[in-house]
């Protein structure tokens, strides 16, 4: 792709086919890749060993959901030029930004954590040797390439990586599934009154709509205003909204149907192979899944959900270390950019750097990186809630997004999946109560 296709968007809107379709998917498809990442397959997996088919209704449900949130978060970054944590600084009080960010932080880093232990074991378990040295490298490899690829190309390369999802799917092929009872899970919800069941609810939605997803593609939709030639916030150059919410609407929805296909075949293929077997209900790591395919659906299986594992973490731990490095330095008005050499945006690059190897670093205190995780995505699901909230009235307040409210149809998806996410997060509460008495 030429340096002049890159810079005149245009241009590319004007040539038809593939190449400018293929150019037109950025921030939804990266985000939603990104969503799959080590320890989101982790929890889908003790999902499906745990329950079963019981929680596959739960893709069906969570697509329109995170789609319609995701578009909001990706419109309001080309609507204000800003992301999300710069907005909220500007719009309410200083505790409640730095709250965010904070929650936003320390979730990040453990599932940074638990993303790079998650890598290397999968390495071992490919090739041999300390899974330990895997992670450390893995992780190193995520930060030096973030901050030595400029945004344009590093973005290329994150799209390529997307393709590795596909082994997931592919995966599911090769076991054999009861498509009947598939069908019906699906369709049919399912409830348990158990804590237990509860909890897998609010890790599922928690790792499905999680609040690093929101800053990061807000951030992404912000930064492309920056770079793009000819191109502005929406607010300043209303004559390219229609254009731009085609586009990422496509993108965005594009990124979560991949995303939650990819979920609900690891959920599959677990629930077949591992549900219901004895020593086999309780799945620790996304490498543990991998490793208990291999006798139960053949070496061709493990592979693919082995590697599959590590393509994924060096997608999403860019996306991890990136969203928490977009919030802070926009929170502290610091220069924020994927594009800027290291030495403008010191600040910026220094909290990914941090993230990454404060990530790393919770796997050599001895911290269950997977316990860590599976909370983590539960206190996802909880933080969303509020996040959630404030996004939705700022993307309706004219103060902050001009003539570009949202359409009824976002506002009533966007306002479901807050309500989705709170009845979730209450009913894990509740069940929680009822089982202390």
């Amino acid at each position: 792709m030429s340096e002049r296709a890159i810079k005149d968007p245009s241009e590319v809107r004007r040539r038809p086919g593939a190449t400018d379709f293929l150019f037109r998917l950025g921030p939804g498809l990266i985000t939603g890749a990104a969503d799959d990442d080590p320890s989101g397959i982790a929890t889908y997996s003790q999902a499906g060993a745990t329950f079963g088919f019981g929680l596959l209704w739960t893709m069906v449900l969570t697509f329109p959901l995170m789609a319609a949130i995701q578009e909001i978060c990706g419109r309001f970054g080309r609507i204000t030029g800003t992301g999300i944590a710069e907005s909220l600084r500007k719009c309410y009080p200083r505790p409640l930004v730095y709250s965010v960010v904070l929650l936003l932080c320390v979730a990040n880093t453990f599932n940074l954590g638990a993303d790079v232990a998650a890598m290397g074991s999968a390495a071992q378990l490919v090739v041999g040797g300390k899974a330990s040295l895997y992670a450390v490298g893995l992780g190193l490899l995520s930060v030096i390439l973030e901050v030595a690829i400029p945004y344009r190309k590093y973005v290329l390369y994150l799209k390529w990586l997307t393709l590795v999802l596909f082994a997931y799917v592919a995966t599911a092929f090769v076991v054999h599934v009861p498509w009947l009872a598939v069908l019906k899970a699906t369709v049919i919800p399912s409830f348990e009154w158990k804590s237990a069941y509860w909890m897998a609810i609010v890790a599922v939605l928690g790792t499905t709509i999680s609040p690093y997803l929101f800053f990061w593609q807000s951030s992404q939709e912000a930064e492309d205003v920056r770079l793009a030639h000819g191109e502005s916030a929406l607010k300043k150059k209303p004559s390219q909204a229609s254009s731009q919410f085609r586009r990422i609407a496509l993108d965005t929805r594009l990124g979560m149907a991949i995303s939650n296909s990819v979920a609900f075949f690891i959920i599959l293929t677990t629930a077949v192979t591992l549900h219901g077997r004895a020593g086999q209900l309780e799945i620790k790591t996304a490498a543990d899944a991998a490793d208990a395919l291999r006798p139960l659906a053949g070496h061709f299986a493990f592979l693919l959900f082995a590697l599959g594992i590590v393509g994924t973490g060096l997608l999403a731990v860019p996306v991890l270390a990136g969203s928490a490095a977009y919030a802070v330095s926009e929170t502290f008005h610091w220069r924020a950019s994927l594009e800027s050499k290291p030495k403008k945006a010191p600040r910026f690059y220094g909290v990914i750097a941090a993230a990454t190897i404060l990530g790393i670093a919770l796997n050599s205190i001895g911290l269950d990186p997977i316990r860590a995780l599976y909370w983590s995505a539960v206190l996802n699901g909880i933080v969303a809630v509020p996040l959630m909230f404030v996004l939705m009235i700022m993307s309706t307040n004219e103060k902050i997004v001009g003539q570009f409210r949202l359409s009824s149809a976002l506002r009533t998806f966007g306002w479901l999946a807050t309500i989705v996410m709170l009845a979730a997060s209450l009913g894990f509460l509740i069940s929680v109560v009822r089982g202390l008495k």
